[in-house]
């Protein structure tokens, strides 16, 4: 019998075929057609539909309005895009990660909205292997986090070293810049807005795994196989719980008290542990990614209250929608 590492081959083959199809299933992002450009694609789900006219509306605001088509190359050669929109000239800039296998359009579609109601501008970004960024292994934040300290690079040699970046985002997005917020970031950072974050991607995997009717404990360590072995990236390099020990700028937590794919207890574990200048704001009612459509204004209150003024332009000038 053959013997490869003290493993028979066929167990062996056996185990990177399960991881594998791991891989596949979890990380890959396969070719995407070019996007219809009427198309408005919003998250599937019965929770959603409530909210979709406003959510097309959004859309078609943001489509309307005046902005820039930017990219940058990632630490790996990848093209990644994004669109900028000026609130006005020198105000603070919110960089907007969007989640799993979304878009920065269909996940944030009242992003740019919410951010001129603040006073900032928004870069709302497509992450690699979404929208109109290439990439074809989505690493759930590990080299996202790269990616957006390569934003913020770009940010500031477009508008100058002192601009002011908060640092947003969606469930995976929101654990990417956290997980950023433990890398050496310039001085020009100075905030994280989090919303529904997972604590970890182990954590978020037993969940999905265990909803599946597997055993997680057997059935995780071929995930993180999977990973390693064809998306070359370690899943478990850090997590958000794990960097925010390093982290010390002011983190706002959103999360919906409804939401069944991101639990809540999650942010509210994080906001617990976390011993730097904090909130947490939990929404009745809101599923996933929904908080600020169920309660805009008191969304924008609360950024406002947190970040205070000079983490905008011009504060109260724009009425919540």
């Amino acid at each position: 019998m053959l013997i490869v590492f003290g493993i028979p081959a066929a167990l062996a083959a056996l185990a990177l075929l399960i991881a594998y199809i791991c891989y596949r299933i979890a990380f890959y992002a396969p070719p995407r057609k070019p996007a219809d450009p009427e198309a408005m694609e919003i998250p599937k789900g019965e929770i959603y539909e409530p909210f979709r006219p406003r959510m097309e509306n959004w859309i078609r605001q943001a489509r309307a309005m005046d902005r820039e088509d930017v990219a940058i190359t990632s630490f790996d050669g990848l093209t990644l895009r994004g669109f900028y929109y000026e609130y006005a000239p020198g105000a603070p800039i919110e960089l907007m990660l969007h989640g799993y296998r979304g878009s920065s359009e269909r996940d944030m579609p009242g992003g740019v909205q919410r951010s001129f109601a603040c006073g900032r501008s928004a870069l709302v970004v497509d992450q690699r292997c979404s929208g109109r960024s290439e990439g074809r292994t989505i690493t759930f934040g590990i080299n996202e986090r790269r990616d957006v300290l390569s934003w913020v690079e770009f940010m500031q040699r477009r508008f100058g070293p002192d601009v002011k970046i908060i640092l947003t985002g969606i469930s995976m997005g929101g654990a990417t810049v956290l997980m950023a917020g433990g890398e050496k970031l310039p001085d020009c950072v100075i905030g994280i807005l989090a919303d529904c974050p997972y604590s970890s991607a182990k954590e978020i995997m037993y969940k999905v795994i265990r909803e599946m009717g597997l055993p997680p404990k057997i059935s995780y360590p071929f995930v993180k196989l999977g990973a390693y072995v064809f998306g070359g990236f370690h899943l478990e390099e850090t997590s958000p719980q794990k960097a925010l020990e390093k982290c010390a700028l002011p983190v706002i937590f959103f999360h919906g008290e409804n939401d069944d794919f991101v639990p809540c207890e999650m942010s509210r574990s994080m906001y617990e542990t976390y011993t730097g200048p904090k909130a947490l704001v939990t929404i009745p009612a809101a599923g996933h990614g929904l908080s600020y459509a169920v309660e805009p204004e008191r969304y924008i209150r609360e950024l406002l209250a947190f970040f205070g003024p000079e983490a905008s332009a011009f504060p109260g000038e724009n009425a919540a929608r």
